[in-house]
């Protein structure tokens, strides 16, 4: 039987290139993406759900069994990728994105105290330099994902949305990225992607969708509606978020999974 014994990963972090290299075998690999079915949660102003049709589904004359299905969704619901084109007019479209930037050491800010204590939380400059404190500067390349521990409200759309008015967009709240937070990771840190597990890299409540347009115009992408962040170290695991390939897409359905060393 074909057995996989290991599989190397180096990154260029910084212009010096520092190299990362993991063992399949010695790695936990955590599934942080949502199923997509009839409960997925989508933004409210999309103007369809999830929908999935069967064409096929049984034995056929030849003796053998078949099934077959059509799907029929918004690029922007369950567990998606924004590509910068999504608030960015000269931003690149989903198949333009380097795989560099989808495959990336990934540093995980876990705030999930402060999202329970308030559900319009946004992240702010302090919080990151408190982490950077404690776990070390965020290098150049590396990806960072926000812990709210809002997937635990899934598929509650109006417990993970603050609303579930269908059609409306303006009585939402949870808490994501601050825009001065997004800045610092863009510019300074010059990271390759940025994710969360709520329904949007801005707040519920924004209106201007600050953090959206500050990482599409650095080209960079967006995870949103991640799932099972818990089992993530804040520091060395490996992200892997390959998007549908859509050409000319602003975003799209994604399979997101983390490699994180067994202890």
């Amino acid at each position: 039987m074909f057995r996989i014994t290991a599989i190397l990963f180096a990154y260029c972090l910084s212009a010096t290139a520092s190299a990362q290299t993991i063992d399949i075998e010695k790695s936990e690999i955590i599934d942080l993406t949502h199923s997509y079915n009839d409960t997925t949660i989508f933004w409210p102003t999309s103007p369809i759900k999830f929908e999935h049709k069967q064409l096929a589904y049984g034995d056929t004359p030849g003796g053998y069994f078949y099934s077959a299905y059509s799907i029929a969704l918004p690029e922007h619901g369950g567990t998606h990728l924004d590509a910068p084109i999504h608030f960015s007019r000269e931003g690149i479209s989903a198949e333009k994105i380097p795989l560099k930037q989808l495959i990336t050491p990934v540093f995980v800010i876990d705030v999930q105290a402060q999202a329970k204590a308030d559900r319009d939380f946004r992240l702010s400059l302090a919080d990151v330099k408190a982490f950077e404190a404690k776990h070390g500067v965020i290098p150049q390349g590396a990806s960072v994902l926000l812990r709210t521990g809002w997937s635990e409200h899934w598929p509650d759309t109006k417990a993970y949305m603050g609303d579930d008015t269908w059609g409306d967009a303006s009585k939402l709240s949870f808490p994501s990225f601050g825009a001065e937070a997004t800045s610092y990771l863009v510019k300074t840190r010059k990271i390759a992607l940025i994710g969360i597990d709520t329904a949007s890299i801005d707040y519920g409540k924004s209106t201007e969708f600050k953090v959206h347009r500050i990482v599409g115009a650095a080209n960079i992408p967006a995870l949103e509606n991640l799932t099972n962040l818990a089992p993530l170290p804040a520091t060395g695991a490996i992200l892997i978020a390959l998007p549908t390939k859509i050409e000319g897409g602003s975003g799209g359905p994604a399979r997101v999974v983390a490699l994180v060393p067994k202890k």
